[in-house]
């Protein structure tokens, strides 16, 4: 058995190594045909067994056969889901296309052949190889998978994932995937990262208030004024270099310094325009740079100097006469200094006046669609507020308006942009991966300014590929509007620019992704055992600088072309080895990724707070407070004063204590028994109220003020008080009398006036247990919590008879 496996693994074809590693991690398809001893369903269970035990499942939402295959020889098992077509026809990804469904790509006749033997060669692969990975995959039906790939996070339920499972999105980014999330981060920059984003993002307004569309009209204005300084100072040089002949004059037809013509080829005559709209401009510009310079802070807002609505109107109009070639500045050679010093103090403090040109082209295009869809080239300010106003039945979504680069660096006179990969692996701490390799994508027709349609100034793919080449295109062009970064660098070495790409463009695309997603730290949902592969574009000056235009997920990775069937799969599969191999082995090989950022562990600071430990003495819990006697009616007429208890029926008067001792058997209380509260006097007095001593016949106590039923009580003697004989056990019942304020005096008892504790000034406060006059700073340490109580002005009944003569007893 052994013999004959060694003969069946031994190399049959030029492919050597690759064929062997594809029969032992790929399900030994080769085996299975040459061997029909081998039951292919018994090693199906023994690799999906072996999965399940290392948690190697995975599903792919989409179609990526790259990232199946690369799985798949890692020993990983899929478990496939039926309704995965459905999603792949359905669904289309932020960056351009998702399935070949879409389009044709277009191929020359040399690489025709060579992209169908390789399509072919892995189609055939798939076949040889779906027979047993099918079995394994009935086999995992009902197993968890452990690595989703899908085009979008909403396929799936995002959070009803466990810590165990690894998905390919983060949640909530749209703070940098989307046009408007982008424009709004990069303003907020220069609070995260110490970088100016004038320097590589093109400056961007949303849309979608009043104070955003204000913005953009002054943005607007003032570069329409700063293009008319512009338009005189290359308007004197092209008068001086005239002589050179058709090319110098092409170069101006693009910068809109060209007259119309008609085909016959008779020229409209232009009309002269005054010397005024250069000082008016200057103004504008002047006013500008002082807010550049940060000069009107202290200045006091004055419209004088404002230009009025009619006064802008008139300003735009020539403005557009001037730079379409319909009309021309009489003298403008004596304004030339003066344009060109002011032009240049702009320039030291605004990066983006390069990039401005003379036409005033402005982006327009919706905050969150992708694709290319929807988005035009405007440079009249009217039109873009018609077509973003909410009178258009397109308005349904929010828009953003982008200045155009209308100076970018060409290719055989021809506009391209660089797509470049990016991988975040982290958000806490923040990891960011670069890729080294991109690809170049090529418009279909050569640059113009006068010409404003997607054909010559949108190089998105999905745009590109439903268009033909333009027969003024350069042939030097590929067909199928496609670079790679490596042929790129060739071309600048031809053209003695080599270490441009190593000194510039290269690291500014990486500084531009690392501000990017410090910005964006802390808006993302950052879910740890989660990735994100992103697709960042960028357009190149005239310097070689690169400006950041926006950045997509879920990038296309359909082998569209060539360029893309090489680059695509291999950005793929370097992305496994990042997530998947670096796991277990740090050292590992990445492919072409390289770490571009990690933030560094942040230790926590020692803790320095101020002590919270409380000092001081513990406060006892006093007694809970029995709840008043619902049949009393005196609550809702003293609703401030404090109920207070009997507690010894000795404490009071015979026919009082009599009533008590009845009221404890039946457990209620006579009303002729409790005290009645006396009506509240208008005004406070001491006079005692002898109409209502003489009709009830009853006494006010002085204290307590405890009116008894039937006759004045006794005072109780101290023999009584603390007697040895114990009352019964019915006479311990407690039970909660209404206070009186003590305002009102006894008959016969000299008023006194009220403290602040609510006892008669000059009196000492007497302890409630041992009858003794205690001063109120120095309470009896056995009742402490009475004498308080005295203190703070409730009234209790004495507990035993008093000290002859005090005011405390009856």
């Amino acid at each position: 058995m052994e013999s004959g496996e060694g003969k069946r693994l031994s190399p049959a074809s030029s492919d050597g190594d690759r064929r062997e590693e594809t029969k032992l991690k790929r399900g030994i398809s080769q085996d299975l045909a040459s061997s029909p001893k081998l039951d292919k369903y018994k090693i199906a269970r023994q690799l999906t067994e072996k999965a399940i035990k290392e948690k190697k499942i995975f599903s792919i939402y989409g179609h990526y056969p790259a990232i199946r295959t690369a799985l798949r020889r890692k020993g990983w098992v899929e478990k496939k889901l039926h309704f995965v077509s459905r999603v792949v026809l359905s669904t289309e990804d932020e960056g351009e296309e998702v399935t070949a469904s879409v389009g044709t790509p277009r191929l020359s006749m040399q690489d025709d052949r060579t992209y169908a033997d390789v399509k072919e060669n892995q189609e055939l692969a798939l076949e040889r190889t779906d027979d047993i990975h099918d079995v394994m995959s009935r086999l995992v039906k009902n197993e968890m998978p452990y690595f989703l790939w899908t085009i979008k996070r909403d396929v799936i339920d995002y959070h009803s994932l466990t810590c165990d499972q690894m998905l390919n999105h983060y949640g909530k980014t749209a703070s940098f995937t989307t046009k408007l999330g982008l424009c709004l981060s990069m303003r907020s920059l220069p609070w995260y990262v110490q970088a100016n984003p004038d320097t590589f993002f093109p400056r961007c307004y949303g849309l979608c208030s009043d104070s955003e569309k204000r913005e953009f009209l002054y943005d607007f204005r003032r570069t329409a004024a700063s293009s008319i300084l512009k338009w005189v100072v290359n308007h004197q040089s092209a008068n001086r270099s005239k002589a050179k002949g058709r090319r110098e004059e092409a170069g101006s037809s693009d910068l809109g310094l060209g007259s119309k013509r008609d085909p016959e080829g008779t020229e409209e005559k232009p009309r002269g325009l005054s010397e005024q709209l250069v000082d008016t401009a200057c103004k504008v510009c002047q006013a500008y740079l002082r807010q550049l310079e940060h000069e009107d802070i202290d200045v006091l807002g004055d419209t004088s100097e404002d230009l009025s609505e009619a006064e802008w109107k008139d300003l735009i109009q020539q403005y557009y006469a001037l730079v379409h070639g319909d009309a021309f500045i009489s003298n403008s050679r004596s304004h030339f200094s003066q344009c060109q010093a002011l032009l240049d103090k702009i320039m030291s403090v605004s990066p983006q006046v390069e990039i401005d040109g003379l036409r005033n082209i402005w982006i327009v295009k919706p905050a969150a669609k992708s694709r290319g869809r929807d988005i035009v080239c405007m440079d009249r300010v009217d039109q873009i507020l018609e077509r973003v106003s909410p009178e258009e039945p397109s308005a349904k979504d929010k828009w953003v308006v982008q200045k155009y680069i209308e100076t970018p660096m060409l290719i055989y006179d021809t506009k391209f942009d660089i797509r470049q990969w990016f991988l975040v692996t982290d958000w806490n701490p923040l990891t960011v991966w670069f890729y080294k390799e991109s690809y170049l994508r090529f418009c279909t027709r050569r640059f113009s300014l006068d010409d404003l349609g997607s054909a010559a100034h949108l190089c998105n793919n999905s745009v590109q590929k439903h268009l033909r080449n333009d027969q003024g295109r350069s042939p030097l062009l590929p067909a199928q509007t496609m670079w790679t970064s490596a042929r790129f660098q060739e071309y600048l070495q031809k053209r003695g620019r080599g270490t441009v790409w190593a000194s510039v463009i290269y690291p500014s695309m990486k500084r531009a992704i690392a501000n990017a997603m410090k910005v964006a730290q802390d808006h993302v949902e950052a879910r740890k055992n989660s990735f994100e592969l992103y697709g960042a574009d960028f357009v190149l000056g005239r310097d070689f600088r690169p400006w950041l235009i926006e950045i997509n997920s879920s990038p296309t990775m359909h082998p569209s072309t060539p360029v893309t069937a090489q680059l695509c799969t291999q950005v793929l599969e370097d992305t496994i080895k990042v997530v998947v191999d670096r796991r277990l082995d740090r050292t590992c090989d990445i492919g072409s990724f390289e770490l571009l950022w990690r933030q560094p562990a942040v230790e926590l600071p020692p803790f320095g707070g101020t002590d919270l430990c409380v000092e001081g003495v513990s406060v006892r819990r006093g007694r809970k407070q029995m709840p008043p006697i619902s049949t009393l009616g005196s609550s809702a007429v003293l609703p401030d004063v404090q109920p207070f208890k009997v507690l010894d029926p000795s404490a009071l008067p015979d026919s009082a204590r009599g009533a008590a001792r009845a009221a404890a058997q039946t457990d209620e209380i006579p009303r002729s028994a409790l005290p009645v509260p006396p009506k509240r006097p208008e005004e406070r007095g001491c006079k005692p109220n002898p109409a209502r001593s003489e009709a009830g016949g009853r006494a006010e106590l002085p204290v307590c003020q405890c009116q008894h039923a039937g006759r004045t009580a006794p005072k109780p003697s101290p023999a009584k008080a603390h007697g040895a004989d114990r009352p019964e056990a019915d006479a311990f019942r407690v039970h909660a009398l209404a206070p009186v304020p003590p305002t009102r005096a006894a008959e016969g008892v000299p008023s006194q006036p009220l403290g602040a504790s609510g006892l008669p000034r000059g009196l000492q406060a007497p302890c409630l247990v041992c009858r003794g006059s205690l001063p109120p700073p120095r309470p009896c340490k056995r009742c402490r919590s009475f004498c308080a109580s005295v203190l703070q002005g409730a009234s209790f009944v004495p507990l035993g008879g008093g000290q002859g003569g005090s005011p405390w007893t009856s």
